[in-house]
């Protein structure tokens, strides 16, 4: 039995150390503690105070550890009948909640790992249940992160991410100006966009000057019907992606009608044509090379690709539309059936292209974004909870 006091270390109100317990072998400390009778208590749930006592009960509660042994509070609590609340209720502490098994700080301190670690390493380290230490992290984040702000929004960047297989997607949508997170929703149809713009005043749509999106059609009609004045522009990531599925099918086929000694080239050269120029080392740049001189029409598809990227670089509408014009005669006159689509289905989106020059959205920010939010649901091998799944991604990009 240890004779040392620790009671500076467990300085709560109301409270009075009775006991304390440890072992050399045991890597618990407990310790006995007891409502103070000196104070009148209070009822937990509004504070009334109250001088009949019904019963005395007990639990334990977790606390921080102190060097390698986990702290255990052996409680000793008053149960009282409240004439305010009419129902008996237990009496109030101002380092516990009446339900919890731990202490504020000890769940301070599980949030604040769980910054840094993962769930299940949290839960390993302080030899916790998973799910208490979820439930934890949980409700910080929904006290941070749980209501959504609209105030301030200018201009939006919407996208969605695949969360589990079978195409489980979430909406996300983030604030340009800051990199924030403004809003995550399940799935990414138009009544899920709309159920984040119906909760906006009408102030805060009109303030909305421009929509970043891919050429996804019900994304597209729900920023229509829910902001009119704003400007829609698809930004180069997703079109150059779009593009990037063409062009593989281009060079599929083209495989398949090559001569034995050709496929050799096109075989292994996707990632090659995906890359750019720069990023190509000295064999890819001579493997490209070869590729372009056996085969016109990987040539040309090639050739409208980087064409295709420069028409993010005007400033002028005249300019743009311009460029976008003769890149889609280019692509028509090519005669290869996957350019002759994708120029028609870009002439039917050439409005999102054009407000580009208006509005110059990097999709980096977007993509960025999106990389980072695979990295956290890899991290937790997939989340069975998609709110707490919202809330950690919130927590990642709280915005400048």
């Amino acid at each position: 039995m240890s004779s040392v006091s620790v009671s500076q270390f467990f300085n709560f109100c109301n409270i009075r150390i009775t006991n304390q317990e440890s072992e050399i072998s045991s890597k618990k400390f407990v310790l006995g503690m007891h409502s103070d009778n000196r104070h009148c208590p209070h009822c937990s749930h509004c504070g009334t105070k109250m001088q009949k006592i019904h019963s005395t009960r007990e639990r334990y509660v977790r606390d921080l550890s102190l060097s390698e042994k986990k702290v255990f509070i052996h409680l000793r609590y008053f149960q009282l009948f409240c004439p305010q609340c009419h129902r008996y209720r237990v009496e109030k502490f101002d380092f516990l909640e009446p339900s919890n098994r731990y202490t504020f700080r000890f769940a301070r301190y599980v949030h604040s790992l769980c910054k840094l670690m993962t769930v299940k390493e949290v839960s390993e380290h302080l030899d916790l249940d998973w799910k208490t230490v979820k439930n934890i992290d949980k409700h910080f984040l929904e006290e941070e992160f749980g209501d959504t702000i609209y105030d301030g929004l200018s201009i939006l960047m919407i996208d969605e991410i695949s969360i589990k297989k079978r195409k489980k997607y979430l909406t996300v949508i983030v604030d340009y100006a800051t990199g924030r997170i403004v809003w995550m929703g399940k799935d990414h149809w138009a009544s899920t966009l709309d159920s984040f713009f119906e909760k906006m005043t009408d102030e805060q749509r009109k303030a909305i000057k421009a929509v970043a999106l891919d050429m996804w059609d019900p994304y597209i009609k729900s920023v229509r019907q829910n902001c009119p004045n704003a400007k829609i522009v698809f930004d180069l990531f997703h079109v150059v992606k779009q593009f990037n599925r063409a062009m593989n099918t281009v060079r599929n086929r083209e495989y398949r009608n090559a001569k034995k000694e050709h496929k050799k080239v096109i075989k292994g050269s996707r990632y090659i044509l995906l890359k750019g120029k720069r990023k190509l080392n000295q064999n890819e740049k001579q493997h490209l090379k070869e590729l372009i001189e056996i085969n016109k029409n990987i040539s040309t598809t090639y050739i409208l690709k980087d064409l295709l990227k420069e028409l993010w670089k005007y400033k002028y509408l005249a300019c743009a539309k311009k460029a976008l014009a003769e890149w889609t005669r280019i692509a028509k006159e090519s005669g290869i059936p996957e350019m002759i689509y994708y120029a028609r289905r870009l002439n039917k989106y050439s409005y999102g292209i054009i407000n580009h020059c208006k509005y110059q959205i990097n999709s980096g920010k977007i993509e960025g974004t999106n990389n980072t939010l695979k990295v956290i649901k890899r991290s937790a091998y997939g989340y069975l909870d998609p709110n707490y799944f919202i809330l950690k991604c919130k927590q990642a990009f709280p915005g400048k």
